[in-house]
């Protein structure tokens, strides 16, 4: 008789199901796995075998076959540990195979018989719970799959625990969902004095998740305006903190069972490779634009880059996911990120400096903004240039408005925004579709008199009106008029140092 216990594959944050078939028969001792396991999962043999010896128990003698169903689907990861060893157990006749037929299980195990963290608990959990099933996984993650919501978690701290729940000898409690994640301290914007233009656009990005661009010298404080960013946005929604939340799962990035409740911020280094930003490797694993999901992903030196890793970032862009591509399969990711870039206006960063700008100006500058492709800014909503304060500005400059009231200024804006689209999805209005956002005549009539002039193109026209809807949001009125366009435009007109329109 073959024994069955349900466990899960993940193609992205999708759990798949898996089901592991474990029958003991006569013929020589050999212990077989099939069902196109990869390395970690043929491993598991042993790791089973030393964790059942460490409890007394050994495999019997004979031929035992285990199987992967369905057999054409690549099985990767240690997570099979655990329900290989149920399996067999249960084909021992250890564990009941009727109850057991009501759990998935997903767990690492160690050799003495302890179960170890996996990465993917919250997305299986939500998987099993949809399939009516209960789930087994490591005590450490018991707190992150009561976050699916109602269905029977097991989480065990070994293989005995489970063996003596099953026979009634020790009852496991249902854990309790974990906390929620409160993020890293957010710095306060009152720390910036003047840039009132540059805190300007940072409001507008913010409340429109529009994409940002800074360009200036070193130490004009970009990085300074990216780093406070993260303290004027609001929390996530429900459905959004459940989002977020399976990528950190999938990534093995959900500490104790947190649930992620305010955006992510992420900062790779400019020698981040395509696989690293965009998804990839060896097990297709989550990259930067998918852990930045309903988040900021802040490019420092943007340049610096390599061409090809930054033409990548164009289709999730546009798209809100990215996919990465394999022989045996296709897997996506979500990637609603928002894209705050940093540069400076060439190599040597002191362009329209004349007392340090190099001797290539301003050729130089034109080479160094070519690395951004025409494409790739085309996707850019907003360009601010960024002019460092003098000394004595900066000693008399008075302390900037704080981030507490900016914040409610962004969450007012973005309120609006999710009461005009919400019942159609759009989150802000950075992805809202053109047909609710009204302008008024004189507003219609500039923007199309700008574009030509301004040989915008198809996106850029439609990505200026967006921005031009979330200044009329930042002030209160219900149709977009000449003034908020106005504004949008002057964001987007040109890159400093070009002598064309962008």
């Amino acid at each position: 008789m073959i024994a069955r216990v349900n466990s899960f594959a993940f193609a992205g944050i999708e759990a798949q199901p898996v089901e592991i078939q474990v029958q003991i028969s006569s013929g020589l001792p050999n212990f077989l796995m099939v069902g196109l396991p990869d390395k970690a999962v043929g491993e598991a043999r042993e790791r089973v075998r030393a964790a059942l010896t460490a409890m007394g128990l050994a495999l019997p003698p004979r031929r035992v076959l285990v199987n992967l169903a369905p057999a054409d689907m690549l099985k990767e990861g240690s997570h099979f540990d655990l329900p290989v060893a149920l399996g067999v157990l249960a084909a021992m006749d250890v564990l009941p195979r009727e109850d057991l037929a009501q759990f998935a299980a997903l767990g690492e195990l160690s050799l003495d018989g302890r179960i170890n963290p996996v990465a993917g608990v919250l997305p299986a959990a939500i998987a099993a719970a949809g399939r009516g099933l209960g789930l087994i996984c490591p005590a450490a993650q018991g707190s992150e799959a009561a976050w699916a919501g109602e269905l029977s978690v097991l989480a065990a701290a070994d293989l005995l625990c489970i063996i003596n729940h099953f026979r009634g000898i020790q009852i496991m409690s249902q854990p309790a969902p974990g906390g929620i994640s409160g993020g890293a301290t957010s710095l306060d914007l009152k720390d910036v004095r003047g840039m009132e233009t540059a805190r300007r656009a940072l409001e507008i990005a913010a409340s429109g998740a529009h994409n940002l661009l800074m360009i200036g010298p070193p130490g004009g404080g970009k990085s300074m305006l990216a780093a406070r960013l993260p303290g004027l946005l609001p929390d996530l929604s429900a459905r959004e903190a459940l989002e977020v939340s399976m990528v950190h799962s999938v990534a093995g990035m959900l500490s104790e069972g947190r649930l992620v409740t305010r955006p992510p911020f992420r900062a790779p280094h400019h020698s981040a490779s395509m696989a690293a930003l965009t998804g990839g490797g060896a097990r297709a694993r989550p990259g930067e634009v998918s852990l930045a999901h309903r988040g900021v992903l802040f490019m420092d030196e943007m340049p610096e880059f390599p061409r090809a890793t930054l033409e990548a970032l164009r289709q999730p862009m546009e798209a809100g996911h990215t996919t990465v591509s394999r022989a045996a399969a296709h897997i996506t990711y979500p990637a609603r990120f928002q894209l705050i870039g940093a540069m400076n206006p060439c190599r040597c960063g002191y362009l329209g400096d004349a007392a340090r700008e190099c001797a290539r100006a301003p050729r130089c500058g034109e080479d160094y903004q070519n690395r951004l492709s025409g494409p790739l800014r085309d996707r850019i909503d907003m360009i601010v240039e960024i002019t460092p304060l003098t000394p004595q500005e900066l000693s008399w400059a008075p302390q900037g408005e704080p981030s507490l009231a900016v914040a409610a200024r962004v969450a007012s804006a973005r309120a609006c925004a999710r009461a005009r689209h919400g019942d159609i999805g759009a989150v802000t209005n950075a992805e809202a579709p053109t047909d609710g956002i009204h302008l008024t005549a004189a507003a219609k009539a500039f923007l199309e008199m700008a574009a030509t002039k301004l040989r915008l193109s198809a996106r850029g026209f439609t990505r200026a009106m967006r921005v031009g809807r979330t200044i009329a949001d930042l002030a209160g009125c219900e149709q977009v008029e000449q003034s908020h366009i106005a504004e949008a435009l002057a964001y987007r007109h040109k890159i400093p140092g070009r002598s064309k329109a962008g």
